[in-house]
């Protein structure tokens, strides 16, 4: 008797124990309801974007210097760069200089002002000028060349991928689409077709980073559209084309 007033019994703590796990499964299920409800918010929230893009315009062209360039990030730049190559493509197509004597002439203004100024200088100062030294830096040229080799690289590849006939509807895609280029280049030269490229490439993207919200919803209903066409030819005409190898055919 004396051993159990000293030593009390504990109270019993099943119904607390079993309080402690329904809080914790009522806990769990609530917690997974709000990530179901997230993930059902975030599917509803997201928005169509022109070539399944999930970046901003900025990233998707690399980010740095030359996404600054396209997208006008700065003005001083891009007009610079646009007006530079404006500038050469009026000399080579517009007055139809040669490189050859473009080169030579631009050399031999520079050498004649240059001659002039160090005369000049030396007449007045008596003092030959300090001509600085002009030299052309290596890592560019090498980031180039081999951004170059990369973007080469990956069009072989796709080539070959495109040439192995597991995809039908991309392999007419790029036909046609080296069709329609095709044609375009034999409405002009090589110098015309590139100075057109730039200049698109120098305006569309930074039209459409302004005013994508606008432009995604368009571009959704002709993707739709395009899809229902395709379906359309594909069980018209394509689905008709015999895929692989003829069998059980011998020639006589």
């Amino acid at each position: 008797m004396a051993d159990e007033s000293e030593h009390p019994v504990p109270p019993p703590t099943g119904e607390s124990l079993f309080d402690k796990i329904a809080d914790k499964i009522h806990g769990h299920d609530s917690s997974s309801d709000s990530d179901s409800d997230k993930k059902d918010s975030s599917i509803k929230n997201k928005v169509f974007r022109l070539f399944g893009r999930e970046k901003p315009v900025h990233s998707v062209f690399g980010g740095g210097k030359p996404a600054d360039v396209l997208l006008w990030r700065n003005k001083k730049i891009s007009a610079g760069v646009l007006a530079g190559a404006t500038t050469v493509w009026i000399f080579f197509e517009l007055l139809e200089y040669q490189l050859l004597t473009l080169v030579c002439h631009i050399s031999i203004l520079l050498l004649a002002v240059l001659f002039l100024w160090s005369n000049a200088h030396t007449f007045i100062h008596k003092a030959p000028p300090h001509i600085p030294v002009v030299h052309l830096p290596e890592e560019p040229f090498l980031q180039v060349a081999s951004a170059l080799r990369i973007e080469i690289n990956r069009g072989f590849e796709a080539l070959r991928t495109i040439g192995s006939g597991r995809d039908l509807k991309k392999f007419l895609i790029v036909i046609v689409g080296l069709w329609i280029l095709s044609i375009v280049g034999s409405w002009c030269n090589f110098l015309t077709l590139f100075y057109i490229a730039f200049v698109l490439l120098h305006t569309i993207p930074v039209l459409y980073d302004k005013y994508e919200d606008k432009i995604d919803p368009l571009a959704e209903k002709a993707l739709v559209e395009i899809k229902k066409q395709y379906a359309v030819l594909d069980a018209k005409v394509l689905s008709k084309i015999p895929k692989g190898p003829l069998k059980g055919k011998k020639l006589a």
